[in-house]
């Protein structure tokens, strides 16, 4: 219910308010903190409206990197909880030991394909956030993976529109 009601405020606000609307809608669906937020379906209608899926993937990638700074912040500013706590953590888990030494070899390219990958991105802003990885290189990666996924989902979406039209006998 909550879900169909989004999609119909969303809808509204596409039609009425085009690019901004899915800007606006990506960069709120990123900043919640593991709550997940329907955004790609947004995305993958917005092309059927009449859009342009070049125009709505940019827009909606930009969008969803600017909101992951939330979790970025949240990293940064817990650095020193984290640190005492993650200590006795990592000796327990050492499969996150290792992840943590590969972010640090590889951080840029993780959080680009980390972005792009349907992964629970906030755990990634906060690690970023919380060793304190530029966070211009944060936001340009985020931007990189973040544009590739939407621009791929609306382009699917501008793809399967019509198909899905012509199924439920809409056209």
């Amino acid at each position: 219910m909550v879900f169909e009601s989004f999609i119909a405020i969303a809808q509204n606000l596409i039609t009425e308010f085009s690019y901004a609307a899915i800007f606006i809608t990506s960069l709120i669906s990123t900043s919640t903190i593991f709550l997940p937020f329907p955004i790609y379906t947004i995305v993958f209608f917005a092309a059927g409206l009449g859009l342009n899926p070049l125009l709505v993937g940019i827009t909606a990638g930009i969008g969803s990197a600017i909101g992951e700074l939330t979790g970025y912040f949240i990293g940064a500013g817990g650095k020193h909880l984290l640190e005492k706590k993650s200590k006795d953590f990592l000796k327990k888990h050492k499969w996150l030991e290792n992840f943590r030494k590969l972010f640090f070899r590889y951080e840029f390219t993780i959080i680009g394909i980390a972005a792009f990958l349907p992964f629970p991105f906030d755990f990634v802003g906060i690690l970023a956030g919380s060793t304190n990885y530029d966070v211009k290189k944060f936001l340009l990666a985020t931007a990189l993976g973040k544009t590739l996924k939407t621009t791929l989902i609306a382009y699917a979406g501008f793809v399967a529109i019509p198909y899905i039209e012509l199924f439920l006998g809409v056209v």
